[in-house]
């Protein structure tokens, strides 16, 4: 028994300490050392050493075939009742499983190495059993082989099989989206930090680069995957590339940005060093190449995968990435077909978190990927059931991107099914998912289009009105919940006067007088007009009362700060008003030419939106409508 689990544990030894690809060079000196020597068991310890930590570990068909084909030539040189001659059998029944999307034969070969009783052989079967079953709806057997493993690893003292143990429990709480996912990722970092595990460790730093994606943190998610991709190539990983390549498109599917990675994903999807069931690049490339109005190219990706029909591709690590991509690319095409079909297969695995591999992305909840091919198939009572449950998901996960994009996704289901008050509450899901948004550096895919459609669908008496108010050096610009700081500037304080007076008509002529007209002005005057008329005077009045009383608030308080800063805008205001009104306080005329009022005004009102347009797009469209100038200007809301 020492002899066995010596040999077990030091093939496991050496891929703990050293990289794979050394690893492989190791083992592939030692196996034709063995053959030449005629010795069997060596042979057989060489050839599993070969095949690695991971099934499928050898990519292209003539690198698999042939660690088949030395994996076989040991098994005939070893006692056939042997613990070897298992552990060989386990290894091929597994590479075959997974070549296919199957688990019965690694599974059954399992049951023979639990009734031999042998914990070497018993944690390589249940190891190599849990790669098998990443795919959805194994979660009960996941669980139950990796504390087995866990069990087996402190039979064998051997090191590596307590880590994959701690490993493969982790990666089944992500998968699950289990609520002590924290804690089990605690344990294993725990373990790690006192000796280092070189595949484990890649693995553990990729998964870091998910979570990054989620807590929204996508610019250090991007230099994360960089470096996680560059230890991974060290390390010798077969899935380095991949698993790189598959962060990037969860991190430019949040960013907006899918366009991009069309000729990587084209370039990756042909790639004969990709894992046989992987399928998620070629939904991936779907996706991309629609967003890029390559619709021929889309379709194509798209035809591929349904070949044979959605439900023939292998329930694999990644099939529900590759799901939410078509799913994803359907809509985009307009493809209802694809959708329904679509949804079906997902619909027994709402439950779950779209996870692709070892937990190295994620794209939030499935109920997102169902509320889109419902809204695709045109179903929008359905699609509203499944979003509204994808952003609680989302949020109990902390998948902020993914709640984003869900939000946004309701709103335009809610505007698809156009009952009383959906209009309503599609603006409040646009404006918490814009809010979010804003807080992450997110793009809104679609934002302005559908909050011109909510605003045109929300009654007149029921839609908010945009305001402006001066904080100090700063305007903030609000439109219900949604606001943004703009720099002062003469512009501003034009757009001001007429958010502050929706509807009323304001002399351009009036506007560009200001708070007090100059000397220069007044002397080249052609026409007398008011600088401010008595609609402007009583708004700032009413200003200035709402002031002192928010002052008085802030200093009950003693929140000092922010009765300065409303300090500051009463002192403008006052100055204001008492340059445009005499002394006993009826307002000033000044004389101009009305047609460079026009001119200037414009223009100084254009600027200003322009800027609020490039801090926020919605605001600024939004400006753009209801502002309206010439010889006479006016805010006039939807």
């Amino acid at each position: 028994m020492v002899r066995r689990r010596s040999r077990h544990c030091d093939v496991h030894a050496w891929y703990a300490e050293e990289d794979l690809r050394s690893g492989r060079d190791r083992f592939e000196t030692a196996y034709l050392k063995a053959e030449e020597a005629g010795d069997g068991p060596a042979m057989a310890v060489a050839a599993l050493g070969l095949a690695g930590l991971w099934i499928h570990d050898h990519r292209g068909f003539s690198a698999g075939t042939s660690i088949e084909v030395r994996l076989r030539r040991a098994l005939s040189a070893v006692d056939p009742g042997s613990p070897l001659a298992l552990r060989l059998r386990v290894r091929l029944a597994a590479e075959s499983d997974y070549r296919s999307g199957e688990h019965q034969s690694v599974l059954a070969v399992l049951e023979e190495a639990r009734a031999y009783g042998d914990s070497a052989a018993l944690a390589e079967a249940a190891g190599l059993a849990h790669q098998c079953l990443l795919g959805p709806g194994h979660a009960p057997l996941r669980h139950e082989l990796a504390r087995e493993l866990l069990a087996a690893g402190f039979q064998t003292s051997c090191r590596s099989d307590l880590l994959m143990g701690l490993l493969w429990r982790t990666i089944g709480h992500i998968l699950d989206a289990h609520p002590h996912t924290e804690r089990s990722l605690a344990e294993l970092r725990g373990q790690l930090e006192h000796e280092d595990h070189q595949a484990i460790g890649f693995v553990l730093e990729a998964i870091d680069v998910m979570l990054a994606i989620r807590a929204g943190r996508l610019g250090e998610a991007e230099t994360r995957a960089a470096a996680c991709a560059e230890r991974g190539r060290t390390v010798g990983d077969a899935d380095a590339t991949s698993w790189y390549g598959g962060q990037m498109v969860a991190i430019r599917w949040y960013q907006g940005r899918m366009a991009e990675l069309v000729p990587l994903l084209a370039a990756v999807a042909a790639s004969p060093d990709l894992s046989a069931v992987d399928n998620s690049y070629l939904a991936a490339l779907a996706v991309a190449a629609a967003e890029a109005g390559e619709h021929r190219q889309a379709a194509g990706a798209l035809a591929r995968l349904r070949r044979s029909g959605l439900a023939s591709l292998p329930r694999s690590s990644t099939w529900l990435a590759t799901m939410f991509g078509v799913v994803e690319a359907a809509n985009l095409l307009r493809d209802a077909e694809t959708a329904a079909a679509a949804y079906e297969l997902l619909m027994p695995y709402a439950h779950l978190p779209l996870v692709a591999s070892l937990g190295v992305t994620c794209f939030g909840s499935a109920q997102h990927a169902l509320g889109v091919a419902a809204l695709t198939t045109g179903d929008p009572q359905r699609a509203i059931e499944h979003l509204k449950l994808a952003v609680r998901g989302n949020l109990a996960m902390g998948h902020w991107p993914a709640a984003v994009l869900s939000r946004v996704r309701w709103a335009q289901a809610l505007m698809l099914r156009a009952r009383t008050g959906d209009a309503a509450e599609a603006g409040r899901q646009l404006e918490a998912a814009a809010c979010e948004a804003a807080g992450l550096g997110m793009s809104v895919p679609g934002e302005r289009e559908l909050h011109a459609a909510i605003m045109n669908a929300v009654p007149h008496g029921q839609r908010p009105l945009l305001e402006c108010r001066r904080e100090g050096r700063w305007w903030r610009v609000g439109l219900g919940a949604r606001s943004v700081d703009v720099k002062h500037s003469v512009g501003m304080e034009y757009l001001a006067v007429l958010l502050a007076n929706p509807r009323y008509e304001v002399a351009a002529i009036e506007l560009a007088a200001g708070p007090a007209p100059s000397q220069e002005a007044a002397a080249a005057a052609g026409i007398t007009q008011a600088t401010l008329d008595e609609t402007a005077v009583r708004a700032y009045r009413e200003r200035l009362s709402q002031l002192q009383e928010e002052i008085d608030d802030h200093e009950s308080a003693h929140d000092t700060v922010r009765a300065e800063q409303l300090r500051v805008e009463r002192d403008w205001l006052l100055e204001g008003l008492a340059s445009a009104t005499g002394l006993d306080g009826r307002i000033r005329s000044f004389t101009g030419n009305e047609e460079r009022a026009r001119i200037s005004v414009g223009k100084a009102i254009r600027r200003a939106i322009d800027r609020i347009a490039s801090a926020d797009p919605v605001l600024g469209g939004e400006l753009n409508v209801t502002i309206h100038t010439g010889r006479l200007c006016r805010y006039q809301p939807r």
